[in-house]
Parts: structure tokens; C-alpha cells; sequence
């Protein structure tokens, strides 16, 4: 099952199981059933539905997690340079952190460094509740994170066709593609999921970013003019769109 919409529950128990392990991302089922205080017996009940349903997934230790379907890994090889692009995971969080931050550790990526910071805030990878949605997918080279692409949207109607993308590949492994098929792999599930319109916002200094997007047929569609003030200069916020539809 793919976590699209709204998500609705026949029974205040399963609702309650699967905000506890939205706000927590990866939880022990006894620490969830404790939290919850339910007898095991009516946790097993509700925990097998909501796994019958696509809508939770238990690893092999035991821990619930929301359950986005897992696309395949896709290997790729640019200039010798072997990669792997996937789903991320709740343990890649450390990783992934690390990699935005590295990535935009000049201050020309605002939103990303904001996506970080509530990573780091949260400690919880995806989301999927009444406000908001995010999945993320990564670039590895020999299992460490290199590179992703996240989609934030909305769950009002009235932007559910809508969502916010960050991207980035460390600087060293840029040049080999990754930023490419990390996009795609990024506009494909979009496109899946039914959103028509992907925005991404960068400060105009960040050219290079600006350049790879239009590259990738994004348009610039707004301009906020002194949005940013970076080092003591006012910089614009440039919104680049692709449009999907």
C-alpha cells in the first residue's frame, strides 16, 4: 500500500498505534504498547491490522515503522564511480544529516539546511499525518550517503497536487550523474503519487543549482526579491517549478 491522502481508521486504537509510531518514526512494540498502555493481546490485534494494511511495517527486530512501499534498488556506474539509489531508511537519518549539511555548508541551500535542522530536531525520516507528508531517497557509495533527493507536500486539498523538493550530491561526487538520477528517481514518485506541480527554492548566488534545474526543464516561476540575507547581503529567493500535469 502507497501512503497517499488522508489517512482513515475504523477504530481509535489503530489511530492512536499509528500516530504513536509517526511522531517516533522507529519504535519497539513493547515500548509502543507501553506508551499506549493496551493490553498485548488488543496491540497484537490492532498491529496485525494496520501491517495487514499496508499502513505499518515490522522489521526484523521487532521495531514498527511507517510503511511508504519500498521502490527497488536501482545500481548505477558513472566514470567509476559505483552507486546505489533508494528509499531511505530510519537508520540512514545520521548519514543523511551529515550528507545535507555537508552538502550545503556554504549557506547557498537554505532549505535544505532548514529540512537538517528538523531532522536533527525530530529524529524521524518520514512522515505521513494529517498536515504533512516527506519521504526522502538517497545516493550510497559503499552504503554511505552521498547524495538524495526529499519531497515535502501538503495534505490540504487545495495543494495536495503540490510538493517541495530539496536536492544535493557532496561535492566531491558530483560530475558522475547522481544528481540526475537522484531527480528523476525523486520526480517519478511524485508523479506516482498524483502531484502536478514540484517546486524547488534556492538563493539566487546558488547558479549552479539553478542551472542543473533548468537542465532538468524546472522554469524559474517566482522571484522574492532581498528574501535572504546571507553574510550581511541580501540575496533573492529564486522558486524554480517543474510542472508535471
Amino acid at each position: 500500500m502507497e501512503l497517499t491522502g488522508k489517512i482513515e481508521f475504523d477504530h481509535a486504537g489503530r489511530k492512536d498505534l499509528y500516530e504513536y509510531v509517526e511522531r517516533h518514526g522507529d519504535v519497539k512494540a513493547d515500548q509502543a504498547r507501553d506508551a499506549l498502555h493496551m493490553e498485548p493481546r488488543e496491540f497484537g490485534h490492532h498491529a496485525a491490522i494496520l501491517k495487514r494494511d499496508g499502513v505499518l511495517t515490522e522489521t526484523a527486530a521487532g521495531h514498527l515503522r511507517i510503511a511508504y512501499e519500498e521502490a527497488a534498488e536501482e545500481e548505477y556506474e558513472e566514470d567509476d564511480v559505483e552507486f546505489t539509489i533508494r528509499q531511505a531508511r530510519q537508520e540512514d537519518i545520521q548519514g543523511l544529516v551529515g550528507a545535507i549539511r555537508a552538502a550545503v555548508e556554504n549557506g547557498k541551500y537554505v532549505v535544505a539546511e532548514s529540512v537538517a535542522d528538523l531532522l536533527d530536531h525530530e529524529e524521524v525520516l518520514l512522515r505521513h499525518n494529517e498536515l504533512e507528508s516527506r519521504i526522502f531517497f538517497v545516493a550510497c557509495v559503499d552504503n554511505d550517503v552521498v547524495g538524495w533527493v526529499h519531497l515535502a507536500h501538503p495534505e490540504m486539498e487545495k495543494l495536495s497536487h503540490t510538493a517541495e523538493l530539496t536536492l544535493g550530491v557532496l561535492e566531491e561526487y558530483r560530475g558522475h550523474g547522481i544528481g540526475s538520477h537522484l531527480l528523476q528517481r525523486g520526480l517519478e514518485w511524485a508523479n506516482s503519487q498524483g502531484h502536478e506541480k514540484i517546486y524547488n527554492s534556492v538563493p539566487s548566488t546558488n547558479e549552479n543549482a539553478i542551472e542543473f534545474l533548468k537542465g532538468h526543464d524546472f522554469e524559474e516561476e517566482a522571484r522574492r526579491r532581498d528574501h535572504y540575507k546571507i553574510d550581511g547581503e541580501y540575496v533573492d529567493e529564486v522558486m524554480m517549478e517543474i510542472d508535471l500535469g
